[in-house]
């Protein structure tokens, strides 16, 4: 018999919509996103461009966000299935700025990543990967991209990592993991990838030169453990866990990687020299997922805590936690200049996804602007010269 696992905070591929009824009628409905004026105080002297992915509407959304606030500069319908949800859940833009990179979780049955070219509705090509794939990362030369296929829906087997060469969106590896994966992240050397295992309480570390698993460590309190090679295939049948890790952060300099531990709020540091427990610190309610400022600041958002706290990951003290307007917040992007985090929220029932700007000098929002429901993955794009 198929077990059905629960997302943390909620289930992460809600079907909000009759997919044929969406289909038809989103271009009418989702033509939202007003902007929310900014006070001179607030006003950035430059766009930015953000993307974000808006799961249970099968859209890829552009945010323009500058002195005028925030607003959709563009959306565009991703998949194959127009009377199913085809569930866009992870998306990363290219280190040169040219391509868009998009995971798809739903297929007959397996998911797909998908090719576009950046600023543009052109699909250049996509490829069939895993069961759900979630989370995507790209690495340093923009050669690799690396899908976590979280397999949501399956059964509770050990799932794995796609290795996709963007040239030609061929699946060159995929690499076994454990069961649930999620949180796909390269360090910045790109020679280490990183991904958790929400059903296993284990991260595991990907060599990028071997793509094979070097090491993984066990997450579970008082039992945290660093093991070496790949974690042996097991039956989840007596397994209940008691993290639930759902993101892993690499640090700056890729000495530490953060982990989200969504069941029991908290955030683990692991030493990557050592492979040992670095420190573990509290962290809201239903931390998800994870994204770090060129100066250190650690930006989490808070599933169940409808919140982004932010945190000096070193002492562990947490140094703001700002309320977002809606619930189940999910992802979260910093730009270039440290000076604004843009974080996705999903939304519940028949509400609108959000995307909702912090100023992090004052610790604020300082603009929101509504999407197509269950906003979900995001990247940053680019700034360019405002349009106001």
């Amino acid at each position: 018999m198929k077990k059905k696992p629960i997302s943390p905070g909620g289930n992460c591929c809600r079907f909000i919509f009759n997919g044929l009824w969406l289909f038809l009628l989103a271009p009418l409905i989702f033509g939202i996103g007003a902007a929310q004026a900014l006070t001179p105080a607030q006003t950035p002297a430059q766009d930015y461009l953000v993307y974000v992915v808006c799961e249970s509407a099968d859209r890829v959304v552009l945010i323009r966000f500058g002195p005028g606030g925030a607003h959709i500069e563009n959306q565009m319908r991703i998949g194959v299935m127009p009377t199913d949800i085809n569930g866009p859940h992870g998306v990363v833009v290219s280190p040169d700025k040219q391509y868009l990179y998009v995971s798809v979780g739903h297929g007959r049955p397996d998911g797909s990543a998908w090719k576009y070219r950046a600023g543009t509705d052109e699909v250049i090509k996509y490829t069939s990967l895993g069961l759900f794939p979630a989370t995507t990362d790209i690495s340093p030369d923009g050669n690799f991209i690396y899908v976590a296929n979280a397999n949501f829906h399956g059964d509770m087997v050990p799932s794995s990592i796609s290795v996709v060469a963007t040239d030609q969106m061929i699946e060159v590896k995929r690499i076994p993991t454990c069961t649930m994966p999620h949180g796909s992240r390269l360090n910045h050397a790109g020679t280490k990838h990183y991904s958790v295992c929400m059903m296993d309480d284990m991260l595991v570390e990907i060599d990028t030169r071997k793509f094979a698993v070097d090491r993984y460590f066990m997450l579970a309190k008082g039992k945290e453990m660093g093991m070496t090679g790949a974690p042996a295939a097991h039956s989840m049948a007596d397994h209940k866990p008691s993290c639930t890790p759902t993101w892993a952060q690499p640090s700056n300099d890729g000495s530490v990687v953060y982990v989200a531990c969504n069941l029991s709020n908290e955030i683990v540091a692991i030493d990557t020299n050592t492979w040992t427990l670095a420190r573990r610190f509290p962290a809201a309610n239903g931390v998800y997922n994870l994204a770090m400022a060129h100066d250190g600041r650690l930006i989490a958002t808070n599933k169940r805590g409808q919140s982004v706290s932010i945190f000096d990951p070193v002492s562990g003290k947490e140094l703001a936690r700002i309320p977002t307007k809606r619930k189940v917040v999910h992802g979260a992007v910093v730009t270039p200049d440290d000076r604004y985090a843009f974080i996705s929220v999903e939304g519940i029932g028949d509400e609108p996804g959000t995307v909702e700007v912090i100023d992090l000098a004052s610790a604020k929002i300082v603009a929101t602007v509504d999407t197509p429901p269950q906003a979900a993955g995001i990247d940053f794009w680019k700034t360019e010269a405002s349009k106001q």
